[in-house]
């Protein structure tokens, strides 16, 4: 079995780490998504650019520690295994 269940939680991990390292100020305010782009009004039902703003806002703050945690996880078993 070529696609095993180990390959599908190695590209969930480094989808995560993706979303992770991408920085605000250098890479998606040149895009147009900066800081400001996500506020709306009070009431407002957001948008899906805001939405995504928020998903990685929020991976970048509460995945921080879980994925260092997990990279190592996966590294020590890569070379365990191979």
């Amino acid at each position: 079995m070529a696609f095993a269940l180990y390959t599908l939680i190695q590209a969930a991990i480094l989808c995560t780490n993706a979303i992770a390292v991408l920085h605000e100020e250098r890479f998606l305010s040149k895009m147009g998504w900066g800081i400001e782009q996500g506020v709306g009004g009070f009431g407002d039902d957001p948008g899906v650019k805001a939405q995504i703003l928020n998903l990685i806002r929020s991976v970048r703050t509460v995945m921080r520690v879980p994925l260092i945690i997990v990279n190592s996880a996966s590294i020590a078993l890569l070379l365990v295994f191979g």
